[in-house]
């Protein structure tokens, strides 16, 4: 079976001559479809570089990246654009809400973006996914009148707004209490488990980790596969 995200000899440096820093140092990695995976590491050991380059937010230096069998170093940046709207969702620390939006705006915003407007589809697909995420009686809310644990659930439903086979998250919990931590990785193991997104999870918190099934654990630039939990 092709995996979902293949990485080879990934490279990717900063600066030239004598301030070149090469952060990924040749690094591989496989996502299969419907994971639920850790990403860890310490700060500056590469994780957040790779976590850009998966998203297409990046181009490496050398190695190649494909996904759902593309070849994304070679492509275009405007079929890389198109690529990361269809394919690739995301989730921050700070849910980068629009604060003068509200819950449902926030949601349907990526696909009002790629369609040029606000449809009713995407209204009736963005309502559906706050009822999903436990928020249907804060739809019309303003970002700014949420809880901390609201707004990361919004941020959740506006990731996996355009359907994407692989959402990536970058310490979403790690601006939450430990109550509302548990209730967002709940949500995300129950849509993991449901609809086979796939997810890869960069985090500190050794707790969050250990709830994922599989470890992945990057470590002077090169990724070292943890346990795996059946």
């Amino acid at each position: 079976m092709t995996a979902l995200v293949e990485v080879r000899n990934l490279v990717k440096t900063y600066g030239e001559g004598e301030a070149e820093t090469r952060v990924l140092k040749g690094l591989d990695l496989d996502l299969e479809t419907g994971e639920l995976a850790a990403l860890l590491g310490p700060s500056g050991s590469g994780k957040s570089t790779l976590l850009t380059i998966l998203g297409t937010l990046m181009r490496p230096t050398s190695g190649s990246h494909r996904m759902l069998g593309e070849d994304l170093t070679t492509a275009s940046d405007r079929d890389l654009t198109e690529f990361r709207n269809r394919h690739i969702g995301f989730v921050f620390q700070f849910h980068h809400l629009l604060p003068d939006f509200t819950a449902l705006e926030n949601v349907i915003f990526p696909a009002a973006v790629e369609a040029g407007r606000e449809t009713r589809e995407a209204r009736e697909r963005g309502r559906e996914l706050l009822v999903r995420v436990g928020l249907e009686h804060r739809m019309d809310y303003l970002a700014t009148k949420l809880s901390g644990g609201q707004k990361q659930r919004v941020a959740i439903a506006r990731a996996l707004m355009n359907q994407p086979e692989l959402v990536l998250a970058d310490e979403p919990t790690g601006n939450l209490d430990r109550e509302s931590a548990m209730q967002v990785m709940d949500l995300i193991g129950e849509i993991n488990g449901r609809e086979k997104t796939t997810f890869l999870i960069s985090t500190h918190d050794e707790k969050i980790a250990e709830i994922c099934r599989r470890q992945i654990c990057v470590v002077d630039g090169r990724a070292e596969m943890g346990r795996e939990r059946a």
